[in-house]
């Protein structure tokens, strides 16, 4: 059976946990003293801890060993996605998260039907980026940044922008030892001014295939085509 996990501020020799991640661990995972966890930091440090006490909603563990897991990506991958309707942004960022994302930022377009994210909405996304995180083994939990205008996107030293009608494949011209960003739109799409004023600031159109992929697929796909196809 594989140790449960959990999140910490930092890896120390006594690690005391509080709140959410406490109750998880106490309420839902039944952890108990003696028991082992699976302990990360967020920033790419893993280690082996056992459960000394627990008792109102307190959790004190004992880190017996650390280790680099080695199953982030090479170089950061950024995922500039746009707004989307209802909960698609939370499976965006559940799956993004598992492929190995290292930050998303939500962006407003011309095409947007949401034209801004609420604060316990945003404060969502970031806790299913944890979960997705501590679910796929990851040691690193990706930043989900506050929404931008699309405007603000900034200049990117290697960035891809999936677009209808593209021919060129990310394959043919992904350069791995580079950070990666990758800008995926609304279900309208990103306007042609759009599309022009990403590919000024370093994106390169791109295909994601013969059909025409949903607004929640095609993040997902131009990720995995970088991170998974080319085994970052």
């Amino acid at each position: 059976m594989r140790p449960h996990r959990a999140l910490v501020p930092h890896l120390s020799p006594e690690i005391e946990l509080r709140g959410r991640e406490a109750h998880h661990l106490l309420e839902v995972l039944r952890a108990r003293p003696g028991d082992f966890v699976t302990v990360f930091d967020g920033k790419g440090l893993e280690g082996r801890a056992v459960v000394e006490w627990a008792e109102a909603g307190i959790l004190r563990l004992r880190l017996e060993q650390t280790w680099e897991a080695g199953r982030e990506a090479g170089v950061p991958v950024e995922l500039y996605v746009a707004l989307l309707k209802g909960d698609a942004l939370a499976d965006v960022v559940r799956a993004a998260t598992e492929l190995g994302v290292t930050r998303v930022v939500p962006v407003v377009t011309v095409h947007s039907v949401a034209k801004e994210i609420g604060a316990n909405k945003l404060e969502r996304l970031r806790r299913v980026a944890v979960e997705a995180a501590k679910q796929s083994g990851r040691t690193v939990v990706p930043a989900v940044a506050d929404p931008i205008p699309l405007k603000q996107v900034p200049e990117v030293e290697q960035g891809f922008v999936a677009h209808v009608g593209a021919e060129l494949r990310v394959r043919d011209v992904l350069e791995t030892d580079k950070p990666v960003s990758l800008a995926t739109g609304p279900e309208g799409g990103f306007s042609p001014q759009e599309v022009e004023f990403l590919t000024g600031r370093g994106f390169r159109p791109v295909t994601l295939g013969r059909r025409i992929l949903r607004a929640e697929t095609a993040p997902l796909a131009l990720l995995a085509l970088v991170t998974a196809g080319e085994g970052l």
